[in-house]
């Protein structure tokens, strides 16, 4: 008898993008690819992606659903020292806790500037600002730390500080079976493949198959990833999916055996 797969450890994500910028068009997102290569790589599933604008009440409400629903959360933007930058009151907000200057970024702020020798203004002291318990992200691109609250993981929207972040974060994090895939070419469209790819699908529940179409100027074909954690699994419908398409070829050489002639 087979041996029985083994069963998977699956963690899982949601990422909360903040910003006008990013829902008028003006700033293009670089950080939720970012993101999700990174978090695949770790054998984390991002299941979920939502923008919303520089509203308290948008960032609360949408920061609460996320959070009670995932292992982790991670948000990009809204910490910076302009007044448009409410993140923290916002996070604070959803867990109850103040917001305060915090101590410690306090401190590598103000030393920075001191090097730069620049005025540590009330404005960029807005930088310091986090939920009271919260723990520090550091940041070596510009100094004023991200923050950690619970299963909330709060970093700059900027890509390079935003990645820079992510590297100090992925460490603690922890990982489930990563996810394997296997693409397979197909040379027929999706119209000509769904009804059987679903077929295919629903004999093997524990895998992920998708179907990405092509179009090469003259006609249509279809890329088909088979995804799954266990190779056993993946090897089984990715065979099924082979043997799907074979059978798709001798349909069309039966029907028209000139075809290929």
């Amino acid at each position: 008898m087979p041996e029985a797969p083994q069963p998977s450890l699956i963690v899982t994500a949601a990422m909360l993008a903040i910003g006008d910028e990013l829902l008028s068009g003006r700033t293009k997102d670089k950080n939720i690819g970012h993101l999700a290569d990174l978090l695949t790589l770790s054998g984390i599933d991002l299941k979920e992606v939502r923008i919303v604008a520089d509203e308290e009440d948008a960032i609360v409400e949408a920061l609460n659903a996320l959070r009670g629903r995932y292992d982790y959360v991670f948000t990009s933007g809204g910490i910076g020292p302009t007044h448009d930058d409410i993140t923290a009151d916002a996070i604070s907000k959803a867990f109850g806790v103040p917001c305060i200057h915090d101590p410690e970024a306090m401190r590598l702020l103000a030393d920075m500037y001191k090097r730069r020798e620049m005025e540590f203004t009330e404005a960029r002291q807005r930088m310091a600002r986090m939920p009271e318990g919260s723990r520090h992200i550091p940041n070596p691109v510009s100094t004023a730390p991200g923050f950690i609250i619970g299963n909330v993981y709060v970093m700059a929207g900027v890509p390079q500080v935003f990645q820079a972040m992510v590297d100090n974060v992925l460490p603690m994090l922890r990982s489930g079976t990563k996810m394997l895939s296997r693409a397979l070419p197909c040379p027929y469209g999706e119209g000509d493949i769904g009804t059987l790819l679903s077929a295919v699908q629903k004999a093997h529940p524990e895998t992920s198959i998708g179907s990405y179409p092509k179009y090469d100027g003259q006609r249509f074909s279809t890329e088909i990833v088979v995804r799954a954690r266990d190779p056993r699994v993946l090897d089984a419908a990715a065979q099924a999916v082979a043997e799907m398409i074979a059978g798709i070829d001798r349909a069309k050489i039966a029907t028209n055996p000139t075809a290929d002639a």
